[in-house]
């Protein structure tokens, strides 16, 4: 017999109970359907950051080339170097 899900209050209490359990204990994977969420946007968050005005000044140049927004491109440049950061060292 799998455990009860509680109900969560927001996502980021749901966030915080997945990331110390394991959904075996809870969810029965055996009877689970494969299912696709094409027009899922992950959840934003707006921030203020401050850039020295060349290095914004050089982002909208290259945005501008590849024909993207300057925001787009950062999210870009941020997700690549985030996962390369991520990605485990080879010695």
């Amino acid at each position: 017999m799998k455990r009860k899900v509680p109900k969560f209050e927001s996502e980021d209490q749901e966030r915080d109970f997945w990331s110390h359990r394991d959904s075996a204990a809870y969810i029965d994977w055996g009877k689970a359907n494969l299912l696709s969420f094409p027009r899922l946007k992950p959840s934003t968050r707006t921030i203020s950051i401050r850039l020295p005005e060349s290095m914004l000044d050089n982002l909208k140049v290259l945005a501008n080339r590849r024909d993207v927004p300057y925001q787009s491109l950062l999210k870009i440049f941020l997700a690549e170097r985030i996962e390369e950061e991520l990605r485990p060292k080879r010695d």
